[in-house]
């Protein structure tokens, strides 16, 4: 019992003495009276031996922490001396410190994009992934679960956990998630007395009920009641090892599963076949189509996501559609009760990865650019891109007296008309807007028609009349008439950033051209998407929209992040590229449909560390 407590005092001394020495390094201008009132020392004890469990390389940390007696000064009081050579060494530990809190912040602030201000310190960074996880931190810095943490916590054994109540705000509770199929509990009884004075009860958070694997389901931890008293005999299923005195508890047995009934849930929806319906727009092999749809049904699938072609249903004489199609596979929906996600696509389909069939975009569209290819995407080389339409003509009328923004929404307004019983219905539950190529919001920066290959940076694509246009009226406007052109540094398809004079490290993105060029080149793109986007909106009323972002995830690690810039992404390391666009978004109550959110760093088919990629960093940054 006393060694218990003397290490819980011990730990509480060593904290005191910490902020000693930093309110020392501080105040080293004072007296020497006020120093030694500062630096008084607690009554001595000696030949404490304490050790602790720790999980880090410093096992062996406090095993042997001992006070040793101070000399009892003329005064009559037990001092602790100070020479100045001590004060040194605590002014440069506190100057490391200091340092290693500059280099997390740092990181933090570039990989993370973590909510921390300019003069951050740790605390603020543990207060800010406190947060991330879902506790709630007040301004003393006093840390508990919120309340759905609490109500979402069950017993292992069916009996109600107690929820932890602190009898200090400056004595926070530490919470550990269970992480293994052992439960570690300490073999002291002398332990559970201490806790059980400075707690009601201990809570242990629950895995998460999204884990359905079986591994997941078993992972518990050995919880103590308000009594104190340790598991005297094991539970059913469950076997008691002793690990250097301490009680390791083996969970094999059942676990009491949850019922999630009635709770919320994510919907599932599985994407039918590109080619399921043709260019004359049939269904194809229906029969088929209705067997697959009745086993998706049978496993509790939600819905289908199918894409509805701009160049099948429009293909050959301006607004005149043909949904035939698309009805006969919207009523199957209906009699299996199945929900649909539709897709607004108004590119070309075939050349990229995953695409089987071949769909151009509509005839009369692709006459129009034989006469007029500046209608399209175009490199520095003068190379067209077919996939879809340049943003340029967002506002031109060369498609046959219409704007494409005006072609885009008499397409939406005809689907909804035509469709109209099954959004009532509630047959339709979303509608994915196509903003880009693959339907992406983003420029066609790395086509494979073109010679691109990952990971290769791309080429920026603004060089037909309409977007050069645009570039030189912004220019004027900023007084450089001069600016109106592109970069002529950035390489080609397939040049790594360090190969280039504009994406290297210190180079001209980051000058006053390339920052004025990348505010206006990804300006187009969020202009692009509010237009469409509003109009949307303005078709489908209240049904729920979406649009999909692609995660452009090579050359992340590196400071200009260069396939992003290509792509209309302007996140460099030192500004937030999407926040502009995700504002735009909810401007429009659009959902996300973020492309490269299933991607890992421990996916084997693409080598992530030639590419300085980081997939699951980009994918953090918009989630935060």
């Amino acid at each position: 019992m006393a060694a218990e407590m003397q290490r819980f005092r011990t730990s509480e001394d060593d904290d005191d003495e910490i902020d000693m020495d930093v309110k020392e390094e501080d105040d080293d201008d004072d007296d020497d009276d006020d120093d030694e009132e500062k630096n008084m020392a607690t009554p001595a004890m000696v030949g404490v031996d304490v050790g602790i469990l720790s999980t880090s390389s410093s096992n062996n940390f406090m095993q042997h922490h001992q006070f040793q007696e101070q000399p009892i000064t003329q005064g009559g009081g037990s001092r602790r001396c100070r020479p100045q050579e001590e004060k040194e060494r605590t002014k440069l530990r506190e100057r490391q410190r200091r340092a290693i809190t500059a280099k997390i912040l740092a990181g933090l602030r570039r990989h993370g994009n973590f909510n921390l201000r300019v003069r951050a310190d740790i605390n603020d960074v543990f207060a800010a992934l406190a947060r991330e996880a879902g506790w709630v931190v007040l301004p003393d810095g006093t840390t508990f679960p919120s309340r759905s943490q609490v109500h979402a916590t069950r017993p292992v054994g069916g009996t109600s956990p107690a929820v932890v109540t602190l009898s200090s705000p400056h004595t926070p509770a530490e919470h550990t998630s269970p992480t293994s199929l052992r439960g570690i509990s300490p073999g002291y009884q002398s332990t559970v007395n201490y806790n059980a004075s400075h707690m009601k009860g201990s809570f242990v958070p629950s895995s998460s009920p999204y884990d359905v694997s079986s591994g997941a389901r078993s992972q518990t931890s050995a919880m103590m009641g308000d009594g104190g008293g340790m598991l005297s005999d094991p539970p059913l299923g469950v076997s008691i090892d002793s690990v250097q005195n301490r009680q390791v508890i083996d969970v094999s047995g059942k676990v009491q599963e949850r019922d999630f009934a009635g709770t919320p849930y994510v919907p599932v929806y599985v994407m039918l076949p590109l080619g399921v319906i043709n260019m004359k727009c049939e269904l194809v092999d229906p029969d088929s189509l209705v067997k697959q749809l009745k086993i998706l049904k049978s496993i509790d699938v939600d819905g289908i996501m199918v894409d509805c072609w701009w160049g099948i249903v429009e293909a050959h004489a301006p607004q005149e559609y043909n949904w035939n199609g698309y009805k006969r596979l919207f009523q199957i929906a209906r009699q299996l009760k199945i929900k649909l996600q539709v897709v607004m696509s108004f590119h070309e389909c075939g050349g990229n990865v995953g695409d089987d069939v071949c769909i151009p975009l509509p005839h009369w569209v692709a006459e129009i650019g034989r006469g007029n290819p500046d209608i399209f995407f175009t490199d520095r080389e003068g190379r067209r891109n077919p996939e879809c339409l340049s943003w340029g003509v967002d506002k031109e009328r060369v498609l046959r007296g219409r704007t494409a923004i005006e072609v885009y929404f008499d397409y939406m307004r005809s689907f909804r008309v035509e469709f109209d019983e099954f959004f009532d219905d509630g047959i339709i539950s979303m509608v994915i807007v196509g903003l880009g190529p693959c339907g992406e919001l983003r420029y066609p920066s790395n086509p494979v028609k073109h010679g691109w290959r990952y990971p290769g940076v791309g080429e920026f694509q603004c060089y037909d009349q309409y977007m050069l246009k645009s570039l030189r009226n912004a220019a004027e406007i900023r007084g450089h008439s001069f600016w109106g052109r592109g970069p002529d540094n950035t390489g080609s398809y397939n040049s790594r950033p360090h190969e280039t004079g504009f994406f290297c490290d210190g180079g001209d993105y980051d000058g006053y051209h390339g920052r004025f060029f990348l505010n206006w080149y990804s300006q187009v793109l969020v202009d692009h998407g509010d237009r469409v986007l509003s109009l949307a909106k303005l078709a489908f009323e209240d049904t729920c929209i979406a649009a999909k972002i692609s995660g452009i995830h090579w050359w992340y690690k590196t400071a200009s992040h260069a396939a992003e810039l290509t792509a209309g992404f302007y996140n460099p390391c030192n500004r937030d590229g999407y926040a502009t666009i995700m504002a735009m978004l909810k401007r429009h109550g659009a959902a996300l449909n973020f492309t490269c959110s299933e991607m890992s760093m421990l996916d084997q088919h693409v080598d992530f560390s030639e590419a300085l990629a980081e997939p699951e960093g980009l994918a953090w940054q918009l989630i935060l």
